[in-house]
């Protein structure tokens, strides 16, 4: 993956925080996207947070995922 990922998310969401240990434990960079100063973003992902986004393939991965669909996202061709 050439591009960062984005994790979407929220700073209350205890969630968010086990996908960012996550992701820090399998060493994934990411930008983290905090969503409710985002009315367009807050629309879209409220529901569903945290979602990791990848930009070049437009693919999304949803709470919840463990190391084992992180991967397979990451494999994915972009």
């Amino acid at each position: 993956m050439t591009e960062p990922l984005i994790l979407y998310g929220t700073s209350a969401c205890h969630l968010c925080d086990q996908a960012k240990d996550l992701l820090a434990e399998a060493s994934v960079a990411y930008a983290w996207a905090d969503i409710a100063g985002d009315n367009a973003l807050l629309e879209r992902y409220s529901l569903r947070i945290p979602v990791l986004f990848c930009p070049s393939s437009g693919q999304e991965l949803g709470w919840p995922f463990d190391r084992s669909s992180l991967e397979k996202f990451l494999e994915t061709p972009e």
